[in-house]
């Protein structure tokens, strides 16, 4: 599994995750669809936050499921914590946000959030 490095805009919050860049997904819900964010999930035995705990700030919608975790200081949601359908405690990825990852060249699924 390929590890990456990524975080914020101003670089206060850093984390390193092993994950997957083949099964991507873009969701339309209200959030994602604004933020434009492209998403990897990898479980959080391989997401590793290095840096930045203090300056997240959380915030929840809908079914309050997911932890919106956005830098404080920038404003960029470089991951969210959440727990997969499986029940897996998963962090999800914005892709834009990992270092040297060209995210015009990848291909994400759309996925429907609008409509659950």
């Amino acid at each position: 599994m390929p590890r990456h490095q990524g975080g914020c805009q101003c670089g206060r919050v850093r984390y390193e995750v092993e994950v997957s860049l083949d099964n991507l997904i873009a969701c339309n819900c209200s959030r994602c669809g604004k933020l434009g964010s492209v998403l990897a999930f990898a479980p959080v035995s391989a997401f590793d936050l290095k840096q930045g705990e203090e300056a997240l700030t959380e915030y929840r919608f809908h079914a309050h499921k997911i932890r919106h975790l956005f830098c404080e200081t920038c404003g960029i949601e470089s991951f969210a914590r959440a727990v997969s359908p499986e029940g897996v405690d998963v962090a999800a990825i914005n892709v834009r946000c990992l270092d040297e990852v060209d995210v015009f060249a990848l291909k994400p699924h759309p996925f429907d959030g609008k409509s659950r």
